[in-house]
């Protein structure tokens, strides 16, 4: 006979939604269960999407700047010309992702969530049978959190299995391929293939758009097609890929010719679809938006006490939306279900309304150089004049020119308010922007002006200085162009 278990929280899935959930559920007095059935604890993020392909991409700009070393000298640096063991590598990867998913671990038990390994099968809304190594276990549950994620979109005639892969597949290979084709020119498909051209993989990349990146203006994707072309990764934009046979990939090109690339390996990224199937979503009686569970903006589905974050709900699929998503549902449910005391009440009311409604949603493409969106673009507010744009290049920034950024295009972009000056959106593009992206989404967030950023001082050298200088050019005042 199955297993019993009632709780007050059920989570489904582990990624960033879930696990942040359930801390944040045993945090607050919530007896909370918490079904990993799916990459194990952290996810796609952690354990084959985010952190991977980073590490993974961090190695390729190690041995590509030893590669330069090698050839006639950099910097004044001289080195023999480096070899790379990519089982080694990945063993370092797997190393890292094993680190984290310890963690992410201790702080469930710290939190006193319950973690069962399993396939969870739902039966109606509030009960599901796991499927377990020790045998099956029933829960039923008084909330449920759904938080499945999402998995790669596999093409019907580009089928997963053998040298045709997914980017799981890509970041566990033992060698890398003399040649590389990747299907898809979005940022997973970039991010790794730019990766492997630094490993010495000669690379295609097909894009059925015009362009590469196409959800970001050209202004922003230039930079790293440049470094494409320089780099000899070979594009095909505008072109549809067919099937793979004999170590050919058939491709229409843009002008309606046939081609054949030749591919040890075929990395197929074009796209990610939630995860839907297979766990009784259709026994739940949800209502669904497109291919998406549908939410409120407190999380909630059409089912009572059913909620649903993360890649499950929608894009933008990004695992920091995820987790925001997964703490603000667990602080409703805690609020709703455990009655404070007088002195206590008004703080539990705000919890029962919070909703999430953020002001942005940073994305970063991790290419080279990197990418960084945050708020409006100019695609957004195209065709409007109440609106001033400015643009600050990384070339007149010292940092950058000291560890070689600046010398790609790279810029920052603030989009204002004509009127009142409030930041709209800024953007960014260059080498390490990266970590500049958590301040645009700060000022974003807080409701900042220009007068804001540029009341700021900051600090040099350092790459930050771009967004100063790019917020004072729009009241009309840089100091350094």
């Amino acid at each position: 006979m199955a297993e019993q278990i009632k709780t007050k929280v059920l989570i489904i899935g582990a990624g960033a939604g879930g696990y942040v959930a359930g801390i944040r559920c045993g945090q607050l007095g919530l007896d909370t269960v918490l079904v990993d059935g799916g990459d194990g604890l952290g996810g796609t993020c952690l354990n084959v999407g985010c952190i991977p392909s980073k590490a993974i991409i961090h190695a390729a700009s190690k041995f590509e700047t030893v590669a330069k070393a090698a050839n006639g000298g950099t910097l004044g640096i001289t080195a023999a010309k480096p070899a790379i063991d990519l089982a080694q590598t990945v063993a370092w990867k797997d190393g890292i992702v094993k680190k984290l998913n310890n963690g992410v671990a201790a702080l469930l038990k710290k939190s006193r969530v319950k973690v069962i390994k399993g396939w969870a099968n739902f039966t109606d809304a509030k009960t599901c049978t796991v499927k377990t190594a020790e045998g099956d276990i029933v829960i039923s549950a008084e909330h449920v959190i759904l938080a499945t994620g999402s998995e790669p979109v596999e093409l019907p005639f580009l089928k997963f299995g053998g040298d045709v892969m997914s980017s799981t597949e890509a970041l566990a290979m033992d060698a890398v391929p003399k040649t590389l084709v990747v299907v898809g020119g979005g940022y997973i498909g970039l991010e790794l293939g730019i990766a492997f051209r630094k490993l010495g993989a000669e690379v295609a990349i097909v894009e059925m758009a015009d362009r590469l990146l196409p959800l970001y203006d050209k202004a922003l994707t230039d930079p790293v097609q440049k470094w494409l072309e320089k780099h000899g990764v070979e594009l095909h934009l505008g072109a549809r890929a067919g099937g793979f046979d004999k170590g050919q990939l058939t491709v229409t090109t843009k002008d309606g010719k046939a081609i054949k690339l030749k591919a040890d390996k075929v990395l197929v990224t074009v796209g990610r679809k939630p995860r839907t199937q297979g766990w009784g979503l259709e026994n739940m009686g949800v209502a669904m938006a497109g291919p998406f569970v549908k939410i409120d903006d407190r999380c909630a589905t059409s089912m009572k006490n059913v909620w649903a974050v993360g890649d499950l709900t929608g894009e933008p699929m990004l695992a920091h939306k995820g987790s925001a998503q997964g703490e603000i549902v667990a602080e409703i449910i805690a609020a709703r279900e455990r009655p404070q005391p007088a002195s206590d009440r008004v703080a539990s009311d705000r919890a029962q309304e919070r909703r999430f409604d953020p002001v942005t949603i940073a994305a970063v493409c991790f290419t080279e150089p990197e990418i960084v969106s945050a708020g409006l673009g100019p695609l957004d507010v195209e065709g409007r004049d109440d609106v001033i744009t400015a643009i600050f290049p990384l070339a007149a920034i010292g940092r950058a020119l000291a560890i070689e950024a600046g010398e790609d295009g790279g810029f920052v972009r603030v989009l204002a308010s004509k009127s009142d000056h409030r930041l709209l959106g800024v953007q960014a593009v260059g080498q390490h922007v990266a970590e500049l992206s958590n301040s645009f989404a700060q000022m974003l967030e807080m409701g900042a002006v220009l007068e804001d950023v540029a009341g700021v001082i900051h600090v040099h050298p350092t790459l930050g200085e771009a967004f100063h200088e790019a917020s004072l050019r729009a009241l009309g005042h840089a100091i350094h162009i």
